[in-house]
């Protein structure tokens, strides 16, 4: 992989009163945000690297890269290439260091790739298009500009959340440079019901949703400002749960609000993708049935997950091939809820896809 300096590149942002005003208020910045993910992956036992890998319009991403050199299958036999690489893409709100627990595991065998989305964590944050097929394109087109400048030919494509979303749209886009899909409790997948179930939500969220349907996600933690670090630890306590292997204290707490509490770029791209209350404005299941029959399609699923599943059924019903793993007491954050479990099951996608590279070779 191209060394690159580590030094963060400014990017464009949007400029408002708003956006202008919330540095000053929210105890954060982007030093501070490099300082809690470096105290996350510290608990990242194999040596990787780190870099920002820069493409156009003054942007770049930043990437946490785990290499594996050609090793000799014995002492004096041949070398054998290891497995494509594995590229690993967050969801919304997400970055690197919440690979934590996965990344030594994931890498044992073969190189990964770890990446802040564009518009998220210490990648640029630039102005993204209100329409929501041209800010979809923006973030394809950034990780197309990255493939091409870390040199990958080909790749195992893992998305989680929002990150799933964008993998399967890549998948489509560019099936020539993905050897596997594999999407980890994806978003925006299901169509929107012409009539939902509103009853079916509480009254209290129905009432929040329309007040802060014009505003971002995350932007509650921004407007709370100083109370933003304390709001993260009561909100989201069960982050300390998943991570209490590794950290005992607000580490991860700290590093989700340095991720958010900054310009939201690609939260903003988000909020303009989606309609209330959270369905994609572009659903992907009207469009994954077109990616090519070669490529193998998995879905990794937390059996207590609130994210709909079906989605996941309705296309093996027309690919009999793709896969469903279930992973038992996990929510939404399965990779993170129970990681060995998550871990052994992408290694072995991971050792299907090197097998079936390996017959097409010969």
């Amino acid at each position: 992989m191209q060394r690159m300096t580590e030094e963060r590149q400014s990017a464009p942002e949007q400029s408002s009163w708003m956006s202008s005003w919330i540095p000053s208020w929210c105890p954060t910045s982007p030093t501070q945000l490099k300082d809690a993910e470096e105290k996350m992956l510290k608990s990242v036992r194999r040596p990787f690297s780190r870099q920002h890998v820069h493409i156009s319009n003054n942007n770049s991403l930043w990437t946490v890269a785990f290499s594996t050199h050609l090793q000799p299958s014995s002492p004096s036999g041949p070398k054998v290439p290891p497995r494509p690489p594995l590229v690993l893409l967050h969801g919304i709100g997400g970055g690197v260091a919440l690979w934590a627990q996965n990344l030594d595991s994931l890498s044992s065998d073969g190189p990964v790739y770890a990446l802040d989305l564009l518009g998220f964590g210490r990648s640029s944050r630039p102005q993204f298009s209100v329409d929501p097929e041209g800010a979809e394109e923006q973030f394809l087109a950034a990780l197309e500009e990255w493939r091409e400048k870390v040199g990958l030919e080909e790749m195992v494509l893992l998305g989680h959340n929002l990150g799933g979303y964008l993998s399967a749209a890549y998948t489509l886009k560019h099936p020539h440079r993905v050897k596997s899909l594999v999407l980890v409790e994806p978003w925006g997948f299901p169509e929107r019901p012409d009539n939902p179930n509103h009853n079916s939500i509480p009254v209290w969220i129905r009432a929040i949703g329309a007040v802060m349907s014009p505003f971002n996600p995350l932007a509650g933690l921004r407007l709370a400002g100083p109370l933003g670090p304390m709001l993260v630890q009561t909100i989201r306590s069960d982050f300390k749960q998943k991570y209490l292997t590794v950290f005992d204290d607000n580490t991860v707490s700290d590093y989700i609000y340095h991720l958010n509490a900054q310009t939201p770029s690609g939260e903003t791209a988000f909020r303009n993708m989606t309609i209330p209350y959270g369905w994609a404005k572009r659903p992907m299941l009207e469009r994954i049935g077109q990616i090519q029959a070669d490529i193998p399609i998995s879905f990794i699923y937390g059996s207590r997950s609130s994210i709909d599943s079906n989605p996941g059924r309705a296309l093996k019903t027309t690919r009999p091939d793709v896969e469903i793993t279930v992973i038992r007491g996990a929510g939404h954050y399965v990779f993170a809820d129970q990681p060995d479990d998550f871990n052994q099951a992408v290694l072995r996608i991971l050792a299907r896809t090197a097998s079936r590279s390996e017959d097409e070779e010969q």
